[in-house]
């Protein structure tokens, strides 16, 4: 496959081969012959598994479908012309392994082309003749594509394979682990540039988007940015772009968090502090509190360790100390997605494993206060935990 320049940080296809050869490996003990996954809407870090499977990053909202084959190349459909198909014979940079594309101009919101891709599908699949066909991350999916394909294909048996390719997509290879040190550095250099950028005056989306500028001109590619400012005795709260209008002022505490992905496609997220002027005394308390709570979950992540039991000790660590229990998550692996599996929580049943990246954000709620901190881990290769970020864990006090 010719080298593309208009490709930033693309996958090698030698990391694709491989997690290819792992999903091949599934389809056979599975007796399948076609896996089908879709994504859209990777610009807010969801569609991981279409991604990790592809090599190819759905950033809008128009939906693709991959037919990935046991034997032979992919088939891809997505938005485009009617009747239009593209004999790519895997020689399209921009779509690796993919031998022919077929298009269809549907739209989410135009309810009557609700079927358009999904009769696409169902007509390759048809060709085939099969009773038993793989599934991958269905909860991805639009809903026209599942009702769809059940209503064309008939008695069809769908095998969901996704939670073991969860296990394979949760390993990171060198490859992966490498994108994830890069993202974790870019992130550091964007709170050392937003540190030196933010003062009063300013309102909270300008802040967001000066972040979001220096990732991308360091080569991010998806996500978004959280947090939001408030006066002493307010809570600081994680808010998204619609509520983002407030202006910083002197004596503020703002709350900054990057949840982007870097060059590659992806995930870390690390949040802090700012105080334009004196700490709170409850926030610094409580943050030291917090980062207490990060440590202690760490000393627990080592491989083969049970999440569940690594939730029930950590929400047993934070009631002792007069803090109430987790009730979300506060720890969980990344990845092309923003939040993948293994989860640090009760109803998770993987396993911890050695090259695993994992985000960790304890956090305090309670009236008048809301206290976190965000950092990512990597559990290396050789099962030691590894802290990616590397901006201090403390409250930048600033001015």
């Amino acid at each position: 496959m010719p080298i593309d320049e208009r490709q930033c940080s693309p996958i090698s296809r030698s990391e694709l081969e491989r997690r290819w050869a792992l999903v091949r490996d599934m389809m056979r003990e599975h007796r399948i012959d076609l896996l089908l996954c879709q994504a859209a809407n990777m610009i807010t870090g969801m569609g991981g598994h279409f991604r990790w499977l592809t090599g190819i990053p759905v950033q809008s909202s128009y939906p693709q479908t991959v037919i990935f084959r046991r034997e032979g190349l992919s088939t891809i459909v997505m938005h485009g012309d009617f009747d239009a198909v593209a004999q790519l014979d895997d020689k399209d940079p921009a779509s690796p392994g993919v031998g022919v594309r077929f298009t269809a101009p549907s739209f989410p919101a135009v309810n009557y082309v609700a079927d358009y891709d999904a009769e696409l599908v169902a007509k390759e699949l048809q060709k085939s003749k099969l009773q038993r066909i793989g599934i991958l991350a269905p909860n991805t999916w639009f809903s026209s594509m599942t009702t769809g394909l059940r209503k064309l294909l008939g008695d069809v048996e769908f095998v969901d394979i996704t939670s073991q390719i969860d296990e394979a997509k949760a390993t990171k290879s060198a490859e992966e682990i490498e994108l994830i040190r890069r993202t974790a550095a870019m992130q550091d250099a964007i709170l050392e540039k937003v540190r030196t950028h933010i003062k009063p005056g300013m309102r909270d989306f300008e802040v967001m988007a000066y972040g979001q500028y220096v990732g991308q001109m360091m080569g991010s590619e998806a996500g978004y940015f959280l947090g939001s400012s408030a006066a002493e005795g307010d809570p600081i709260l994680i808010r998204r772009r619609i509520e983002h209008g407030r202006e910083l002022r002197e004596n503020d505490v703002m709350y900054f968090q990057c949840e982007n992905s870097g060059a590659g496609g992806e995930f870390t997220h690390v949040g802090r502090y700012f105080a334009l002027g004196k700490v709170p005394r409850e926030l610094e308390d409580v943050f030291s509190a917090i980062i207490e709570a990060q440590e202690f979950t760490i000393s627990l992540l080592k491989v083969g360790a049970s999440c569940s039991e690594i939730f029930a000790e950590y929400n047993a660590y934070m009631k002792a100390r007069g803090f109430p229990p987790e009730r979300r998550v506060h720890c969980h692996g990344q990845g092309y997605d923003v939040v993948e599996r293994p989860l640090i929580r009760q109803d998770e049943t993987m396993k911890l494993g050695p090259s695993m990246n994992m985000g960790l954000h304890p956090l305090v709620m309670r009236k008048g206060l809301f206290v976190t901190c965000s950092d990512n881990l990597l559990i290396t290769p050789q099962g030691k935990v590894e802290r990616l970020h590397k901006t201090p864990r403390e409250i930048f006090r600033l001015g």
